[in-house]
Parts: C-alpha cells; structure tokens; sequence
C-alpha cells in the first residue's frame, strides 16, 4: 500500500483549517470549499484506504521523533480493520456536518473560523484512530478538547455557550491529567509507547501495575467519552451550534475514549477490577442518563443524554469483553446519532425552539419539514433498537457479550483470557442494559410524537412558552427556505447506514473479518428480552401520551408524560439527580471561597506590605530631610555635641 494515502488522510483536512483560519477574514468566500473540500476528500481516502488493506490485514510504519533517554517516541502508522472502519466513519460524518453547516451558519460571521476548527477537530479525530504510538494519540486527543472548548462556545455572546465551553474543557481536562500519568506508566511497564508492542507486552503478562495503569486511564476515558461521574459536561455542551453537537456525539470526542479502551483492550484484561470498575460505570451511566433524558424538556438535551447512555452500552461491552461488540454498537450509533442531531437542527429551525412541550402544542409542525419527520423516525427506531434498524443488531451484540460474560463465557477472542472477566460484569452490564433498553423505547417515543404529533387547543400554532430554551441559531432560520439542499440531502445519506448497517448484522462474519475475532453472536433470548423490553418501553410511554391527550381535550392542564412515567423521580431526573449541584458543592464553592481567600491576603497583607515597604524610605528620605538645613554653623554643632556623646558613652562604659 502508497503510505502517501493514509497520511494524508489526517493531513489534509489540518492544511484546510489552517488555509481557513488565514484566509477566511480576507476571502470570505474562500472558507465553504477549504471546509468541504479537505474533508471529504479525507473521507474517500480513508475509504479508498480501507478497501486496499481489505480485512484481515495490518501496516505498521514508524520513524523517531526524537531521542527521549527512555521509551522513544515515534511517529507511528498503524492501519488494521479497527481502524479502517472507525476512520471511514469519522470520514462520512464530519464530511456531511461540514456540507450541513454551509446551509446551516450561511449567515454567521464567524462561519470561516467555525469551519476551520471543525477540519481541525477531524483532523485531530484522525491521528487518534491512525496513531501507532501513544504520545502522539495524546496530541491528537488535547487537540480535540482544545477544538471542543472554541466550538461549544462559538455563539460566545450568551452566557449559557461561554459556561458551557469552560465547563466541558475543565471536566474533560479532570479525566486528562490522571489518563496522562496512566499513558506515562504503561509506556514505563511496557518499555515503549508503541500500541502494537505494548499490546504484546500485555498479552505476555509483562505489565507490573496493570490495576493502576487501567485505572488511570479510566480516569480520562470517564472525560473523553462523558461516563460517570464525569459525564455533566456533555448535556451542558448542547450550548453549541447543532452540527458542532452532531460532530461530538457521532464521530469524534466521546468516541476517542471507547475507542482507546477497545484498542487497548488486552491491558483491561489483565485486570479484573478494573474490569468491574468499568462495568459499574457503564451501568450507572447507562440507567442515569436514560432517566435524565426521558425528564428532560430540551429537544438536543435529551439526544445529548441519550449519547451518554449509549455510550454506557459500549463502555459496558468492552467491560464484558467483547471488542466487537463495542466497535459494532460505535459504528452504528455513530451513523444514526449523528442523523438525529442533523435532524434536530432541521426542527429547531422550522420550531424557533428547542423545548419539547412548544413543539407539542405545534399541530402543522411535521407537514413543513416531512424530510426531517422520516428520517428522525429511522434514527428514533435505531436508537430504540427495532428490528431491523443498526441500533437492533448492535445493541443485541452488547446484551448477547454481557450474557456471555455473566456465564463465564466471555467472547474475548485473542485479546486475552476470558477467565479475567467475573460474571458478577456481565450480570450487571445485562441487567443494566435491559433497563435501559425500556427507558430509551419511551423517550424516543416521547421524542417523537412532541415533535411531530403536537395538539394545539385552538386550531392554531402556539408561540413558545414564557422561558422556553433558546438557542442563537434559531435567528439563522430562514423561513422561505426551512430544509436547504445542504441540510435535506446529508439527512438521507445518514439515514441509509442507520438503515443498511443494521442488515450487516445478519452477517455474523463481516464484522469480526475486520477485527481479527470471532464471530459475531446475537443470542435468540437477549434478542426476545431486548425486543420485549423496547415493546413494553413504547406501550407504556404511548399510555402516558394518551392520557396526556385526553387531559387536554377535557380542559384540564396537562402534564408532561414524563411527570406521568417518572413520578417523584422526574424532578430529581430533570437537574441530573444533582451531580451539578454536587460537584458545585464539593469543588466549585470551596475553589471560590479559596479564590476570595487569596484575593484577600493579597490586597490586605501582601500589598499592605508592599506598600509599606515603599513608604518606609519616602518616611526616611522627609526626615533628614529636616536635618539639611544647609547652615554650616549648625552642622559643626550637631557634630560637636555627637562627639561628646561619644566621649561620655565611652568614659561610661570604661
């Protein structure tokens, strides 16, 4: 194979956003092709690449960096099918958000820098799933949450995207500095920081602090990928432009750190309290952030939610074992996630809000944007897991491998002994999975019959409540034009992989073809109890929206289904069970009552002091000052009676 492809599959969209970020101010027109053009052209190298490795096939190149006195650090290629399909998906969705923005921001001032930090978070997505050596995942993984921290906040003016941006950067960075000392440590253990030999390394059970080493990188996995406790950052990231948010979720980000702990799979499995440590993360993660999703109001915080639990299912496969399963539910998620939040932005435009309970008093809301209504249905069926849509098939996956792992039969393939996996993993993984499983059938179909199934009770649109979510791209919407070519088309191109990839699931073989494992399972009973619980989830959230329905058509208030579903759980489920409020309690208000202390010891005791010690010679100077009175006859007589002073001291003291 050409080396020249795959590197510049990292490199070109990099040289985009650096031509954008130069030219953009000057050549404003200049910025919609150097953000579409290096991208996609990204993209069909990575594909192009991906076909001539085939399956089954691995390259490895790698030149030194520089001597370091210890392990070396090289910059290092390493191409198998893992990473062929992770980078044709990081290909085909930031290529459909850079087209989708060029309809979405065509007004924004800031569209170039915009753009331009959006190839470079591809970029940067790029050299992480390409990189065969640690160090040099670690740049593309800060350049990730420094793109993040700008992008979150491009609508800077509103005070909600400036906290927000801060918020993500600070937690995601909490994660990173415990994740940097695991990298130091496995690359000390292992006596290198390449991938492939630390991996052997691991797998010949030459690592002497396994437990601390996978802990460590949990800590930054935790941030990257917004598991508990450190996932608060990503509902408040929804702040952003939708496509930003769409770029996050799908392909890039929250991906890198699913996709980091499957690479590095076979150091996890040389730990088995690590394992379990990832297992209660994953299922916390998994059951907490459905619940917040089906209390919350905001159309992109309850997908913003549901990324997070859908995340908990990789997390939780990967704690079971299974590799492909993982990778399997990443892929397909991404597609589908990525068409949701694309679809949302479509539906905050045509709304002029984000709040579910406006839309739901919104009666001709599906009949202007009809593209959006369908295509949002496949993605709501896939992330519901309904047969025979992506999410089904991989969602399946994860609860057959918890199965598995539960009966100590865990489908760890070569990456190391399945006896390292406790059952009490797959136990809690399956059960957590399955409850989550329902709540997300019922917020999906809360979801969707809000948007596009709305009553209003005088025959006519109501205007949004008093208070109702706002987001600044709601004033780019132009209304003779509601679905642009651009932001139409990329929803369909989504649409078909949230379709067509689920069908890849009949094929047991094809996946695991790409990552060297064994087959691919779906157990006939956690497919019937996953379906069953999809089905009861649905049942029970159409109840709620009927009884909802039939309030209002009696004249009484209604209320929120949710209220309905959740009872004294929505309230609690709605502010995120007070993770926020926690942490504000435990870091925050102890970080500023030190702050306030500093500031005060600064300007009472360290400037009082520096203002003594600038007044002291002023004092000094004034007082002899009074003794040059420039008469000699006195000088002659201060030094007489000095000198009898000294006579009569000495004449003392003899």
């Amino acid at each position: 194979m050409n080396l020249a492809l795959p590197i510049l599959v990292p490199v070109l969209p990099a040289l985009g956003a650096a031509a954008g970020l130069a030219t953009g101010r000057r050549y404003p027109g200049l910025a919609r092709p150097l953000a579409v053009l290096p991208v996609a052209t990204a993209a069909v190298l990575a594909l192009v690449t991906a076909l001539q490795l085939g399956t089954g096939a691995t390259l490895d190149a790698a030149t030194r960096l520089a001597p370091t006195g210890g392990p070396e650090i090289s910059l290092a290629l390493h191409l198998d099918g893992f990473t062929s399909l992770i980078s044709v998906l990081v290909g085909l969705v930031a290529t459909c958000v850079q087209i989708y923005s060029t309809a979405y921001l065509k007004d924004d001032p800031r569209y170039p820098s915009y753009a331009a930090l959006v190839s470079l978070f591809t970029a940067a997505m790029f050299l992480v799933v390409y990189s065969g050596d640690l160090i040099v995942l670690l740049v593309g993984w800060e350049v990730m949450g420094i793109c993040s921290y700008f992008l979150i906040g491009h609508h800077w003016e509103t005070a909600d995207a400036r906290a927000a941006s801060l918020k993500a950067f600070l937690v995601t960075k909490l994660g990173d500095v415990p994740f940097l000392f695991g990298l130091f440590l496995l690359g000390a253990d292992a006596g290198t920081f390449r991938i492939g030999e630390v991996l052997r390394t691991a797998a010949d059970g030459g690592l002497h602090h396994p437990t601390l080493i996978a802990l460590l990188l949990l800590a930054g996995v935790a941030g990257k990928s917004a598991q508990f406790p450190l996932h608060t950052w990503l509902p408040d990231a929804m702040a952003g432009p939708t496509p930003v948010s769409a770029l996050i979720h799908a392909a890039t980000m929250v991906a890198a750190g699913i996709y980091l702990v499957a690479r590095l799979l076979p150091v996890f499995l040389q730990s088995s309290a690590a394992l379990v440590v990832l297992a209660v993360m994953a299922a916390v993660t998994m059951v907490g952030s459905a619940l917040c999703a089906l209390a919350q109001d905001d159309l992109k915080r309850v997908l913003a939610y549901s990324t997070v639990g859908q995340l908990g299912y990789m997390a939780g496969a990967l704690a079971s074992g299974d590799r492909q399963a993982a990778v399997f539910h990443l892929v397909s998620h991404g597609a589908f996630k990525a068409l949701l939040f694309l679809g949302a932005g479509v539906v905050i435009h045509a709304a002029h809000t984000n709040s579910l309970s406006a839309m739901a008093r919104m009666d001709g809301l599906r009949h202007r944007i009809q593209d959006a209504q369908w295509t949002m249905a496949i993605g709501l069926l896939a992330l519901a897991g309904v047969f025979p849509f992506s999410g089904f098939f991989s969602k399946e996956s994860v609860l057959t491998a918890a199965e598995h792992a539960a009966h100590g039969e865990a489908l760890t393939g070569s990456l190391g002994p399945a006896s390292a996996v406790p059952t009490a993993v797959g136990w809690t993984v399956l059960v957590a999975g399955l409850l989550t499983a329902l709540l997300t059938a019922a917020y999906a179909l809360r979801l969707w019959l809000a948007v596009f199934y709305g009553r209003s009770r005088n025959g006519k649109d109501l205007a949004p409540q008093a208070g109702a979510p706002y987001s600044p791209e709601i004033d780019e919407a132009d209304p003779a034009h509601l679905e642009p070519a651009a932001m139409r088309l990329t929803l369909w191109v989504l649409a078909v992989p949230a379709l067509a990839f689920g069908l890849a699931g009949l094929r047991t073989d094809w996946l695991p073809a790409l990552l060297d494992g064994e087959s691919l399972r779906v157990s006939f009973a956690t497919g019937v109890l996953g379906t069953g619980t999809a089905a009861a989830g649905v049942l029970i959230a159409w109840a709620a929206w009927r009884t909802v329905n039939a309030r209002a058509a009696a004249g009484q208030q209604p209320a929120d289904p949710a209220r309905l579903l959740l009872g004294p759980l929505y309230r609690p489920a709605q502010h995120g069970f007070g993770v926020d409020q926690l942490y504000s309690a435990v870091f925050v208000r102890p970080t500023e009552a030190a702050a306030r202390l500093v500031r005060f010891l600064d300007r009472a005791v360290v400037e009082t002091y520096v203002r003594g010690a600038g007044a002291a010679p002023g004092w000094l100077g004034r007082a002899v000052r009074f003794a040059q009175t420039g008469n000699a006859q006195g000088y002659l007589t201060a030094l007489l009676a000095g000198a009898v002073l000294l006579a009569v001291l000495v004449a003392v003291r003899s």
